[in-house]
């Protein structure tokens, strides 16, 4: 509780004492049991993640933590998160999207390297990276990973886009669901620079943008963005 918030690595310090299979949920993980408890009116719908991850860790139990981890990401994560998004949003747009590393050759070939060629001291994705020395410059084989994060974290410090997401979680859906003064706690901090909330905060309002058009419009999508000042 001591490290401040924005130090580098504060999840991993917080994580570092636990069992994999308590502290590795995947790195969508955003609220804890206890924050839920804070935000939602219904206490009896805050699970705790553990109860979704537990059987894919049971499965896997007698194997070495990486492939633990790796097994957990490729049975939710992937299936259920990046891979989905990327396919829906592709799509809306009218892209046809390709994972080449996801081939059921290369998958197959990926499946029997062991965890030493996997993770080597702290070089990730080991074996490809040598693989992909024999054909690209070094500085390219070796490069660290990168994502393509929408800025969310700037946006919502943006007066225009605060004002929006104040509406959503002061109306009459949010009330519906969520303690909405925690709500609003967590944008005030997030836009005052204190803490970094983006991503709950974007969560919950994708959720409320979600709720307004299929229950309340009765799924007519316009393009436009639900008038929440109206609610």
């Amino acid at each position: 509780q001591k490290v401040p918030w924005h130090f580098v690595g504060q999840g991993f310090i917080t994580r570092g004492e636990l069992p994999t299979n308590e502290s590795f949920i995947g790195n969508a993980k955003m609220f804890s049991y206890e924050d839920k408890l804070r935000l939602l009116k219904d206490p009896s719908t805050a699970t705790r993640p553990q109860t979704v991850t537990k059987p894919y860790y049971d499965r896997v139990k007698d194997l070495d933590d990486v492939t633990r981890m790796q097994y957990l990401d490729i049975n939710l994560w992937m299936v259920g998160d990046i891979l989905l998004k990327a396919d829906r949003m592709s799509m809306a747009n009218s892209l046809e999207l390709r994972v080449p590393f996801l081939d059921k050759e290369v998958f197959r070939v990926a499946a029997t390297i062991p965890k030493r060629l996997r993770l080597k001291d702290k070089t990730t994705k080991y074996a490809m990276r040598r693989a992909a020395l024999r054909h690209l410059p070094e500085r390219t084989a070796r490069k660290k990973k990168l994502g393509f994060p929408v800025p969310t974290r700037v946006w919502l410090r943006d007066e225009k886009y605060y004002n929006i997401v104040r509406d959503a979680f002061r109306s009459d859906i949010a009330e519906k669901f969520f303690h909405t003064d925690e709500l609003v706690h967590y944008l005030d901090e997030h836009y005052k620079g204190r803490r970094d909330y983006s991503r709950r905060i974007w969560t919950i309002f994708i959720f409320l943008v979600w709720y307004q058009i299929y229950f309340e419009d009765g799924g007519h999508e316009t393009g436009d963005m639900p008038d929440f000042s109206r609610s």
